[in-house]
């Protein structure tokens, strides 16, 4: 029993020898199939030697072979490697890139005003004498064809004479047995009739002066639009003539109001946008109108351009010169890719964001922007819908990688210079 138990001892511990040592053949093998450049301090990289070697704490100094493809030498330059312990210390949030429609909401101050296209400027026709005012206070409400004055004009005087004349001659002639003389007559009663109604004399004193027959001293002016009466530039006795304004009379009914919009605003906005307005004189109410017009130029000393909107106004609330807070809801939707703007480095002319490529890992990007709405960036270049970028930290992050970027540049030269004189040699 003795001699069999120790062959059996004896067969096993040569069998465990050979396969330790076939393992130990197969290893050696691999490791000369990968050609080994040089050896690395794993403390300090920089350090590096060309046999194997150990630091002053006892450590054995890192091979590096010339198939590796470890991260670190496949990493672009300035990607940062952070332990997921100082992630979550320093505070680094992140979101997803999205492609999505951005649109645009503009806010800007805005003044109310005429609706210039229901402004009327009243002048006389002719000279004369204003007899009576009968609309004489500023801010009075006026129907269409409402009495305003009455004047003294000889024109018109004589423009009654020369009607009534016509009128007469007319009447004459009637039973006359030429047809041309009585289509003359015919004629000239037009004529005189319409003269007057060219001087502005109303239908009704027209109508008076056939049924008559007498002449009127002072003939009527009426307004020809409703409004409200926002200048009176004449009083009673006072001499007028054609260049005299005698009233100007806006219809409140409609207004404008003029907002100042931002020259990186103006890609958004288009005619016919929603807009909105809040006025601190009216409190708790809301008023809807339209993007009518934007003005071809910009302001000089403000460096805005103009738009205009208009508002019904049927309750006659808005009132011109006053100050309104101005909501333009933009039409205008783009479909991009989209990130928020608090993730973007700007240095300079350049944009640059921190795309996540693993846990820890951060990679620097230089990206294209273009417009921004609301706290979200439109991304041009550079970035993909559906990466993960740095949101928050990223200032730390950025110091990060460029001083790793630095260091990089700073030992690339002596690198190449080492690693070529270790494969020199070997040659030799």
């Amino acid at each position: 029993m003795l001699a069999v138990g120790v062959g059996a001892g004896y067969w096993f511990a040569s069998r465990t020898s050979s396969v330790s040592g076939q393992r130990s053949q197969i290893k050696d093998v691999k490791q000369q199939e990968r050609k080994i450049l040089f050896y690395r301090n794993m403390v300090n990289p920089s350090v590096i030697s060309k046999v194997p070697a150990k630091d002053a704490m006892g450590m054995d100094y890192v091979p590096v072979y010339a198939d590796s493809d470890t991260d670190e030498n496949r990493a672009p330059a300035g990607q940062v490697i952070i332990d997921p312990v100082t992630v979550q210390n320093i505070g680094v949030r992140t979101a997803i890139a999205e492609e999505k429609t951005l649109s645009h909401i503009i806010r800007a101050m805005g003044r109310v005003d005429f609706d210039e296209e229901r402004m009327v400027r009243l002048h006389p026709k002719t000279e004369g004498w204003i007899q009576k005012l009968v609309v004489d206070k500023t801010g009075q409400w006026t129907k269409k064809g409402t009495e305003l004055l009455a004047i003294y004009s000889p024109q018109l005087v004589s423009s009654q004479q020369e009607y009534l004349l016509a009128l007469n001659n007319l009447k004459a002639l009637e039973e006359s047995p030429f047809k041309d003389i009585r289509q003359g007559a015919e004629n000239l009663v037009k004529s005189s009739r319409e003269r007057l109604k060219l001087l502005d004399v109303p239908e009704h004193q027209i109508l008076k002066l056939e049924k008559t027959r007498s002449i009127m001293e002072g003939l009527h002016i009426h307004t020809p639009a409703s409004g409200i009466v926002m200048k009176i530039g004449v009083r009673e006795g006072q001499f007028v003539t054609p260049a005299t304004e005698l009233y100007m009379i806006a219809d409140l009914s409609q207004v404008w109001v003029y907002a100042e919009i931002y020259e990186y605003e103006l890609p958004w906005v288009q005619i016919g946008d929603t807009a909105k307005i809040q006025l601190s004189g009216i409190p708790g109410r809301q008023f809807e109108g339209r993007l009518d017009y934007i003005y071809p130029y910009a302001e000089s000393k403000t460096r805005t351009i103009k738009a205009r909107l208009v508002f019904d106004n049927p309750e006659k609330l808005l009132k011109p010169n006053m100050f309104a807070e101005v909501t333009i809801y933009a039409g205008r939707k783009i479909d991009s890719v989209v990130i928020p703007d608090a993730a973007i480095v700007r240095s300079g002319t350049r944009a640059q964001v921190f795309v996540v490529r693993g846990a820890g890992k951060f990679e620097p990007r230089m990206v294209k922007l273009g417009i921004v709405s609301e706290g979200q960036v439109q991304v041009l270049e550079g970035l993909h819908a559906g990466e993960e970028i740095v949101t928050s930290a990223q200032f730390l992050i950025d110091s990060e990688s460029k001083l790793r970027e630095a260091t990089a540049k700073m030992l690339e030269p002596s690198k190449k210079t080492q690693t070529q004189s270790l494969t020199g040699s070997k040659h030799d």
